[in-house]
């Protein structure tokens, strides 16, 4: 396929409910590209032309290493289509579900990127509006970029949406969108942080029966603290990650920069102790505190600067008064040497000892004592506490058991335990805690715990248009079967095309989900010996296939006796592609008659 005698159109690489994309070359400035081309069947839709199109203009303008570039816009005898900068590479989305949980060194690099390439459409007075992996695409030397501006809101642009309808994905979707409010900048920046959540613990903070579900959650409910799911998560990086989630905008980063800065001092910084928390969006700047010296005491109350060392002055130094200024001096060291004399007597000798020295009384010599060091008595080191492992009992048992322990329970929100994650699930039961079993602490440290809420059904997901090998990796991770089955279909090979049951659909774990898996758009040819040329040319132009020659055969010259005598004259007897064989639809097959 050739757009324009420009644009000639390679091999599909992906597809969405949008658009095709297709892998390209453009025959002007011979280089390669990537060309969105919208679904006929979206064609005659005044509004998809209007947000297909709107894509191409917002994104157009916009360029950052971090932003897909946007070469052209178009369309060809009724095919819309964009033009854009070819990224070799993978989406985010398939990463995580292929490799699971990303390491922080891999994570925060890529947030970086994200939010130095948000915070660039910012800029430019857009919201992109639909942040998640699958627009995010990694390349092969760690190359992070956006893709998909099809929803971004412009302030160039009027108003592309009904009243009450929102764009963007429930899973990553801000509060402030979920309830039909406009998206902000720091709409972005929350659904980045979903996409950093979901990168450092390999699943999404909120889950539920439907999109709408959904939605509610990311209003209304506290997101899981993400150690709960990876406990090598530091807790000043988990700071971050929650302070991006905040419910009220002006609780995050006030903008996509602000927050790739915290990232990237967090990165520089490591997880050290001495590390500064982020502080609140809003609070003035406080000058750093002196160093205060260490005292014996924890010191909740906040330390007060020390004041400045006042400028010594110089005193004008006395006349010299002689010999009387010596006297003086010898006279203070004589009384300071009998006063301290009548100190030590007064603390060493026993009061009554004294007075019956006075009275006469000859005073006992007391033996000398030997002599010891004295030394300083230390502070009690808290005794390590071994965490006990309470996965598997029931709550009241868990709470006695840590308590007991010295510790301080606390119950996070009860959950179904679907996940492979879990090893409980039974409904009542202990089937997660923080600090794991068997990790030393110290007394009154709080213990978080999870109970199940039992084997609750898993909603099948939606993968027609994805990969079979990252369907099936995203259904087996929920708990479910999969059966594949290949069959010739016109999406492209390799990509799902129908599954049964329908995404939508409850089940338990442990039952299957049958995924049709596309051959390719291929056709199987079909069995044309032994019938006759019109016949065989019917059935092969059936089966999107084609007669492109006929070879008439004669017997004794090109036919053997035996052949001659099985088939009549004018019926085939070959043809140059066996029955049963599958082969790209509009392939050319020669056949072979026996001449009249």
């Amino acid at each position: 396929k050739n757009l324009n005698n420009r644009y000639e159109l390679e091999q599909k690489v992906g597809e969405g409910g949008m658009a095709r994309v297709y892998r390209a070359r453009d025959l002007r400035l011979h280089r390669r590209v990537a060309v969105k081309v919208l679904h006929q069947h979206y064609a005659a839709d005044a509004g998809f032309l209007q947000r297909f199109h709107h894509e191409a203009q917002a994104a157009a303008n916009l360029h950052h290493p971090a932003i897909v570039d946007v070469y052209d816009v178009g369309q060809d005898d009724g095919v819309h289509y964009i033009v854009m900068e070819y990224v070799e590479g993978s989406d985010l989305k398939s990463i995580i579900l292929r490799n699971g949980p990303l390491s922080v060194e891999q994570a925060i690099p890529i947030a970086v990127a994200v939010a130095e390439g948000l915070d660039a459409a910012h800029r430019q007075g857009m919201v992109h509006r639909d942040v998640k992996p699958q627009n995010i695409i990694v390349g092969p030397n760690g190359q992070v970029k956006i893709t998909d501006f099809g929803i971004a809101k412009s302030n160039l642009s009027t108003a592309m949406t009904e009243t009450g309808v929102t764009f963007g994905t429930a899973d990553y979707i801000s509060p402030e969108q979920a309830q039909g409010f406009p998206a902000t900048p720091r709409s972005d920046v929350y659904s980045l942080g979903v996409t950093l959540y979901e990168m450092l613990t390999g699943r999404l903070p909120f889950s539920g029966d439907s999109s709408i579900a959904v939605a509610m959650q990311h209003v209304s409910v506290d997101p899981p603290p993400p150690r709960m799911y990876n406990p090598r998560i530091s807790t000043q990086l988990e700071a971050l990650v929650l302070r991006a989630l905040a419910k009220r905008p002006e609780d995050r980063p006030e903008s996509a920069r602000e927050f790739a800065r915290l990232l990237r001092a967090y990165q520089s910084l490591g997880s050290q102790e001495t590390m500064v928390r982020p502080v609140a969006p809003h609070s003035a700047a406080r000058p750093a505190p002196r160093p205060a010296p260490v005292t014996g005491t924890t010191g909740m109350a906040p330390r007060v600067p020390l004041p400045a060392p006042r400028p010594v002055v110089a005193a004008p130094a006395p006349a010299a008064s002689g010999g009387r200024d010596i006297g003086v001096f010898l006279l203070g060291l004589l009384l300071l040497g009998v006063i301290l004399a009548i100190v030590y007597v007064i603390a060493t000798v026993p009061l009554g000892d004294l007075f019956g020295t006075a009275a006469g009384r000859p005073r006992p010599v007391p033996e000398a004592p030997s002599p010891t060091a004295v030394t300083p008595t230390p502070s009690p080191t808290p005794e390590p506490i071994v965490v006990p492992d309470v996965i598997g009992l029931d709550e009241r048992s868990a709470i006695t058991i840590l308590e007991n322990a010295g510790l301080i329970p606390r119950a996070e929100r009860p959950r179904y335990t679907d996940s492979p994650t879990y090893t409980v699930t039974t409904q009542g039961l202990v089937a997660d805690q923080l600090p794991r079993g068997g990790e030393q602490v110290t007394s009154t440290t709080v213990v978080t715990y999870v109970v199940s809420l039992g084997p609750g059904l898993v909603e099948v997901p939606d993968v027609v248009t994805m990969r079979g090998v990252d369907a099936e990796f995203q259904l087996r991770g929920l708990g479910l079967e999969v059966e594949q089955v290949e069959e010739p279909n016109q999406l492209s090979a390799g990509f799902v095309f129908h599954m049964e049951p329908q995404a939508g659909v409850r089940l338990r774990r442990g039952e299957t989900v049958r995924i049709y898996v596309s051959m390719g758009d291929v056709v199987r040819m079909p069995q044309v010996v032994g019938l006759t040329e019109e016949e065989a040319r019917q059935a092969i132009d059936s089966a999107g296939l084609f007669v492109s020659y006929v070879d008439y055969q004669e017997c004794g010259v090109r036919l053997s006796e035996d052949v001659c005598a099985q088939y009549p004259p004018g019926v085939v007897v070959s043809a140059t592609v066996r029955a049963g064989e599958l082969v790209e639809r509009g392939t050319g097959v020669t056949l072979g008659v026996r001449a009249p």
